[in-house]
């Protein structure tokens, strides 16, 4: 293969490498809520369900349960232990996953290599609840792809943060 060809290839896998380790968040709400009357809450319980010590732990719920009161109370909501007008819940998980990626290779470039490349992923699903009417008005989902599980444990504030960037929600027009 000659060297620009090559170069080229090797600049195509690394860039593909670094859009599949992206950050993403999506939200999803109750259209139907008013949002506005919404001005206390309280963390009513979080599950962290991962293989990584450095994930598995009490400290990464207290962490994550500060992330989630620091956002919030930056919203202008009050956190509150009785009664409150949103209940929050959390969850945190992990697998190992592995993206394939296929670039020529071989004489003249007329064959194929194959590269398995591992990940872990971190998911973290916020839901806010309304404790009146026990549903589901607002949740995030903010995932990460790093190569190590025990990184994901650095990218917990910022998954934190983008999610509740999108608090409250936008209505469409």
């Amino acid at each position: 293969m000659p060297k620009p060809q090559l170069m080229r290839v090797l600049i195509l896998t690394l860039f593909g490498a670094q859009c599949a380790l992206a950050q993403k968040v999506t939200v999803e709400f109750d259209e139907g809520a008013d949002f506005s009357q919404y001005r206390t809450f309280a963390i009513r319980g979080g599950q962290v369900d991962s293989r990584s010590p450095a994930l598995n732990s009490e400290l990464t719920q207290k962490r994550i349960e500060a992330d989630i009161e620091r956002g919030l109370t930056a919203k202008g909501l009050t956190m509150v232990t009785g009664g409150a007008d949103l209940n929050v819940r959390y969850h945190l998980g992990t697998s190992r996953r592995a993206e394939v990626e296929r670039y020529p290779a071989g004489w003249r470039g007329l064959g194929t290599r194959v590269v398995r490349v591992p990940y872990a992923e971190g998911t973290l699903v916020i839901d806010l609840r309304d404790p009146r009417t026990r549903s589901l008005v607002w949740r995030a989902i903010a995932s990460e792809e790093k190569r190590d599980p025990a990184k994901i444990a650095g990218k917990l504030d910022a998954m934190v943060r983008k999610a509740l960037n999108k608090y409250p929600p936008k209505r469409k027009k």
